[in-house]
């Protein structure tokens, strides 16, 4: 029996896949030498590649990272800005949404956010869906073919984390029947998970 076990995240650096969706974001980064202030906001949904996309950003720029800010002391946030303008050592905070949504409760930390670059990850275009699901399947050995990517590409939500579920779903499936990639699985495996759209 197929175990439904978490596929470990992608440890190559250019397994982020550049388009419209999330290309300001990228060129927000490229260019934090021109950020007002030494540090920057960078949100997201869950699952849209903004941890590798800041740990490539990290990697390039000699800079720090706060991931899941949220979840994060508010003083320790506020301390890290702080340093980061001293040290002139750029601070990306990763985020689910920029203030207000998030709701920060340290008026200096707000104040401080609030002059901080924004780059923000939109959900996935048609480019990235696609692109994200041949990228999985070929990262997982999987024979998807292009009309099946197609079909897929119309059919499940546009989001990040659907694809991961839909991938997840069609590799256990695939597994338990001893079945290649098809249409028809799909069809079967996503209506029943409750992942399909209509195109």
């Amino acid at each position: 029996m197929a175990l439904p076990l978490q596929w470990p995240a992608d440890p190559r650096s250019d397994a982020f896949l550049l388009t419209d969706s999330n290309r300001l974001a990228a060129r927000m980064l490229d260019q934090w030498e021109n950020w007002p202030t030494m540090a920057a906001i960078l949100t997201g949904p869950r699952k849209s590649g903004r941890s590798l996309l800041a740990r490539i950003f990290a990697a390039r720029s000699g800079g720090t990272i706060i991931d899941d800010a949220e979840r994060v002391p508010e003083v320790q946030i506020f301390h890290a800005w702080n340093t980061a303008q001293a040290e002139r050592r750029p601070l990306l905070i990763v985020a689910d949404a920029a203030p207000p949504r998030w709701a920060v409760k340290l008026p200096d930390l707000r104040s401080r956010l609030a002059n901080s670059s924004l780059g923000e990850i939109g959900p996935p275009d048609d480019e990235l869906v696609a692109a994200l699901f041949e990228h999985l399947f070929e990262r997982r050995g999987l024979d998807a073919r292009p009309d099946l990517i197609e079909w897929l590409t119309l059919r499940v939500e546009r989001s990040h984390l659907s694809v991961i579920r839909a991938v997840d779903m069609l590799d256990q499936g695939a597994m338990e029947r001893r079945a290649r990639l098809s249409i028809a699985l799909a069809r079967s495996t996503l209506i029943t998970a409750g992942l399909l759209a209509e195109p």
